[in-house]
């Protein structure tokens, strides 16, 4: 072959069946990683292309354009310094002819060798071109790479021994190894087996091997002659499209973790419907969905009205006209199954959530923090503060918090605790609390991820905030703070939680005030420290974060945030008054303006004694100057003056309607006056009076400025 030859390489793995949550990773490291070392070896002509397939017992990826031997490469390679390689005569030393040696050019002269610096000092270097890696050579490298032990994202490795008795670590054992350089075998080996260019098909659906002619021919020859569908993309789809087609107008409960789940343990999936009895649906629909997902992997039925059906659907990797048997078989699975969810759920029936309640003194919460009928307790006083700011019922608050967690001490939680909460409600309108009480057990987790619903009732709300800022607060305060990917009390989550609720119900309620709230719950345990500033400013990086991912730029964040917001039921109002103003021409010259006004007042503090923000807005102790107008002797400082009382009524009136957008706008009629202070006034002038009123009046334009935003963020 020349040097030229290119064709699509095959590689595949035949193992025994793969653990199915890890397919889907096991299947992208390997095809990405294979090509990345290959095309390091310059084996892959032009941009490398390539597809990747998974089944439950193959990962391989066909890769396109591959050289049979990869080209020359023009190498530059330090040898020697000069002061070893030269002796006091400039003649070339023993150390220099060994070095070339050991190069593989023994014989080069020194004027050959370039001379230059390497950084530090003159040295020589040697110019020559290497000969390409073959392709049987660089892929039996890049394969031994890649299936090192450790380079592949392998939950769990086994160790098993081949036919000669040597012992190999592998996440399952391989059967065979296929490798075809269009349509040659590639001799290579793995885990001792040499290559070859058959694989095995369906496991009941075809005959002995199945020989692959070319390696483009991979995928279309397993699917006819093997009743293997490679890809697991396509295999998913297919999945899905079935689903929906014997769905006959109900609709598919089919989350994303489910279908790559079942997507992993089939090779031609194919969908059969099958019921349950009618009885079961009395119990909570949830229930039964979860068990037939987590224990069978089938796809429950709803109406359009989300209710369950008696039908489910189930994912055979077995084709036939006849699938009587297989629809028996799996309907007389799933009757147990959900046989023992109604039981559990009529044995948790039998006794009150309230009466559950005294035994989460024997559940661990923290061994720092109690139990969790301590934390309960806490969520109980903290419900009571926070309930009258979002508008809600205190006594109402406070029961829908004692009762949340009661649910955790159930045998259907237990069994299920993706179910907490949700059986809460259940179990709580089957008690005849009040269907606010019922629906916090449920609403008090959410929002549970990124993108979930936000509580819906008031009640919820107000037990959702105590619950996340409770956790908040004992966490940190005996020093488990996030570090890095580490957060194993998810107080990120909590923290993205309590600012979605105060900033999409748009609740007016102080942040501060209700981490100083959340960390009084905790006077009686002295070891929890009061962390309310270290938590704010968590909150705001959190914050930062948030708006990032909702399209705001830095320095439009930045300027609503630096004045560190009590209340962030406006922020965005604000952010999109900050980018409107940021398009008005004068914008940038008032921005510069604004940092100029903040250094100088920054500078001139301790003088003029003006307030400075503190947390969440507050302002340090000291009365701010106030101007005298018998000290504006100057005219720019007097039209500064006027112009400031003529726009703060304007902009306070939109301030009071909360038009932010409008109350930056009007500041544009600033930008003159400004200007003109800054040309024809001195701020600094010798005389004490004159500069301390000067500096007032700057602060007063400084307040005036800063009203919505610390508009000085926005300059360049």
């Amino acid at each position: 072959m020349t040097q030229a030859h290119q064709a699509t390489l095959l590689v595949e793995l035949l193992t025994e069946e793969l653990p199915p949550k890890a397919l889907a990773r096991l299947s992208d490291a390997f095809a990405e990683s294979l090509v990345e070392r290959l095309a390091a070896r310059d084996l892959i002509a032009g941009e490398p292309s390539f597809e990747r397939f998974a089944t439950p017992r193959r990962l391989a990826v066909v890769v396109h354009n591959v050289r049979v031997l990869a080209p020359e490469k023009q190498v530059r390679e330090k040898v020697l310094p000069v002061s070893v390689a030269l002796d006091a005569n400039g003649q070339p030393t023993a150390p220099l002819a060994k070095k070339l040696a050991a190069l593989g050019f023994p014989d080069v002269p020194l004027a050959d060798l370039e001379r230059a610096s390497d950084g530090k000092a003159e040295a020589f270097f040697l110019r020559y071109a290497a000969p390409g890696a073959t392709l049987a050579d660089g892929l039996q490298a890049a394969l031994d790479e890649v299936l090192a032990l450790g380079k592949l994202p392998i939950p769990k490795v086994m160790t098993y021994q081949r036919p000669d008795g040597a012992s190999v670590q592998f996440v399952r054992p391989v059967q065979r190894l296929t490798v075809l350089h269009g349509s040659e075998v590639v001799p290579v080996t793995a885990f001792g087996i040499d290559a070859g260019d058959t694989t095995l098909g369906h496991r009941f659906l075809s005959d002995g091997l199945v020989a692959i002619l070319h390696a483009d021919e991979y995928e279309p020859t397993l699917r006819s002659k093997g009743h293997v569908m490679a890809g697991f993309a396509q295999r998913r789809a297919s999945i899905v499209e079935q689903l929906n087609a014997h769905a006959r107008g109900d609709r598919v409960v089919m989350p994303e973790a489910l279908l790559d789940e079942v997507s992993a343990l089939v090779e031609w999936p194919v969908v059969y419907e099958c019921r349950f009895d009618d009885q079961f649906l009395q119990v909570p629909q949830e229930c039964l969905i979860l068990t037939m997902q987590t224990n069978q992997k089938y796809f429950a039925l709803t109406d359009e009205a989300g209710k369950l059906r008696s039908r489910f659907l189930i994912v055979s990797n077995i084709a036939t006209q006849t699938p009587g048997e297989i629809v028996e078989g799996n309907e007389r699975v799933v009757r147990p199954r959900l046989a023992d969810a109604k039981f559990f759920f009529e044995q948790d029936k039998k006794k009150p959530l309230a009466e559950r309640v005294p035994l989460l003194a024997n559940v661990v919460y923290h061994n720092k923090l109690g139990s969790q009928l301590e934390r309960v307790e806490r969520l109980e006083a903290l419900a009571r503060i926070v309930a009258p700011l979002v508008g809600a019922d205190p006594a109402i608050a406070a029961r829908a918090a004692r009762l949340a967690k009661a649910d955790l001490l159930t045998d259907m939680v237990g069994e299920f605790p993706e179910l907490q909460g949700t059986m809460g409600t259940y179990y709580a309108r089957h008690d005849g609390e009040a269907e606010e009480v019922a629906l916090a057990c449920t609403e008090h987790y959410q929002p549970r991820f990124s993108g979930d619903a936000l509580p819906a009732t008031r009640i919820g709300t107000a037990v959702a905030l105590a619950d996340k800022l409770e956790t908040l607060a004992g966490i940190w305060g005996i020093g488990l703070v996030p570090t890095g990917e580490k957060d194993p009390f998810a107080l990120r989550r909590h923290a993205l939680g309590v600012l979605r609720i105060l900033i999409e119900k748009q609740l007016p309620i102080d942040l501060v005030a209700l981490l100083r709230d959340a960390a009084g719950c905790f006077r009686a345990t002295p070891q929890v420290a009061d962390c309310t500033e270290a938590l704010y400013a968590f909150f705001m990086d959190r914050l930062r974060g948030l708006l990032r991912e909702r399209g705001y730029a830095a320095s439009e964040i930045e300027a609503v945030l630096s004045l560190q917001p009590g209340k962030l039921d406006d922020v965005v109002a604000r952010l999109d008054a900050v980018r409107e103003f940021s398009a008005l021409p004068e914008a940038s010259a008032l921005a510069a303006a604004n940092k100029r006004i903040t250094n100088i007042l920054k500078k001139s503090e301790a003088e003029a004694n003006l307030a400075t923000p503190g947390v969440g807005g507050s302002t340090a102790n000291g009365a701010a100057l106030t101007v005298q107008s018998a000290l504006l002797v100057e005219p720019a400082e007097r039209s500064l003056s006027e112009q400031l009382k003529t726009v703060a009524p304007a902009v306070q009136a939109q301030l009071d309607q909360r038009d932010y957008t409008r109350a930056l706008s009007a500041l544009a009629a600033l930008r003159d006056p400004v200007d003109r202070f800054f040309n024809d006034v001195m701020v600094n002038a010798e005389d004490a009076a004159l500069r301390r009123n000067r500096l007032a009046l700057l602060a007063e334009l400084h307040a005036q400025m800063n009203c919505v935003a610390d508009i000085s963020k926005l300059a360049a």
